[in-house]
C-alpha cells in the first residue's frame, strides 16, 4: 500500500522506524512501518464501527434491545458584539445501557440566549427511560420527564408514569414505534393568580421514529404527548443527523413545544432551531 495515501500520525512512524535494530534490512523497516499503518487502519475502523453503534443505540427506545454503554454529547454556541450583543448556547448529553433486555436512558439538554445583557431564552429539560422487551416488538417502560422554562407559562413541568409499546415499523432502515400509558403531572404556573398548579393524574403517548438514510446520514423525530384535565402538552423533536469523521456528527433540529392552554399573554408555541456537533461512544 502507498504510503502517500495513508494519514499515519509522523510519531507512530517514527517510533516503528526507530524500533528496527540499526543492522536490520531495509525490506524489514517496511514490513514495521506497513504494520503499524496496518495498526491505525483498524483504530480507524474502530472509531467508524462505534460511531455506528452508537447511532444504531438510539434505536433502543424503539425496542431493538441494545447492549452495553452508549451515548452521544452535543455542543452549540455563537454570541455578537458591536452594534447588537447577544449569546445563544446549547448543550445536550444522552446516555444509556442495556443488556439485550433491560434498557436505561438518560437524556439532558440546556438552552440559553440573551440579548443586550437581558436574558430571552432560559431552559432545561431532563429525563429517563426504563425499557423492559417482552418480545421482539412489544415491551414496557416507565418513564420521568421534567422541564424547566423561564418564559413559558408553565415554569417547571414534571411527569412519571408507566406504560407499554409496540413497535410498527421494524426493518434494517427504519423503525417506529408508538407508546402510551398513565401516569401523574405536576406543573408549576408562572403566574399563580391567574391559575392553579397542576397536579393531577395525566396519560402519556408518544411516537419514535428512525430512518436511515445511508452514506452516514439519518432522521429521527420523537413525539411526546402529556395530557390531563388542565392542559396538553406536546414536544416535538425533529433531528437530521450526518456523520463527519469517526464518532463526530453534526446534527440539524427542530424542537416543537405546544400547550394547549397557555396563561393570558403566552403562545401556544414554541419552536427553537439547532445546529450543533455531536460525539458518540460507546
Amino acid at each position: 500500500m502507498g504510503l502517500q495515501n495513508k494519514t499515519l500520525p509522523f510519531a507512530v512512524l517514527l517510533a516503528s522506524v526507530l524500533a528496527v535494530p540499526a543492522f536490520a534490512q531495509q525490506s524489514a523497516v517496511f514490513t514495521n512501518v506497513d504494520a503499524a499503518d496496518d495498526a491505525v487502519d483498524d483504530l480507524e475502523d474502530d472509531i467508524q464501527d462505534e460511531f455506528a453503534d452508537a447511532r444504531d443505540s438510539r434505536k433502543f427506545g424503539n425496542g431493538t434491545g441494545a447492549r452495553g454503554w452508549y451515548g452521544s454529547v452535543s455542543a452549540t454556541a455563537n454570541g455578537t458584539s458591536g452594534n447588537s450583543d447577544t449569546a445563544d448556547l446549547g448543550v445536550g448529553a444522552r446516555f444509556g445501557y442495556g443488556d439485550g433486555v433491560n434498557g436505561h436512558d438518560f437524556i439532558l439538554s440546556y438552552n440559553y440566549s440573551e440579548d443586550d445583557d437581558e436574558s430571552t431564552a432560559n431552559s432545561l429539560a431532563a429525563a429517563y427511560d426504563y425499557t423492559r422487551m417482552f418480545s421482539r416488538d412489544f415491551y414496557g417502560y416507565g418513564k420521568i420527564r421534567t422541564t424547566y422554562d423561564e418564559f413559558s407559562s408553565y415554569e417547571s413541568d414534571s411527569f412519571i408514569g408507566l406504560g407499554v409499546g409496540y413497535r410498527v415499523v421494524n426493518t434494517h432502515d427504519m423503525t417506529w414505534s408508538l407508546q402510551a400509558g398513565p401516569g401523574w403531572r405536576y406543573a408549576e404556573v408562572a403566574d399563580e393568580t391567574l391559575a392553579d398548579d397542576i397536579d393531577e393524574v395525566a396519560g402519556s403517548f408518544a411516537s419514535k421514529f428512525y430512518y436511515e438514510l445511508g452514506n452516514g446520514m439519518f432522521l429521527t423525530n420523537d413525539t411526546d404527548i402529556i395530557t390531563s384535565d388542565a392542559d396538553t402538552s406536546v414536544t416535538n423533536d425533529l433531528g437530521f443527523n450526518v456523520s463527519i469523521s469517526g464518532p463526530l456528527a453534526m446534527r440539524t433540529s427542530l424542537l416543537t413545544e405546544y400547550h394547549s392552554d397557555p396563561l393570558d399573554g403566552y403562545k401556544k408555541t414554541d419552536n427553537t432551531l439547532g445546529v450543533s456537533l455531536v460525539y458518540s461512544f460507546k
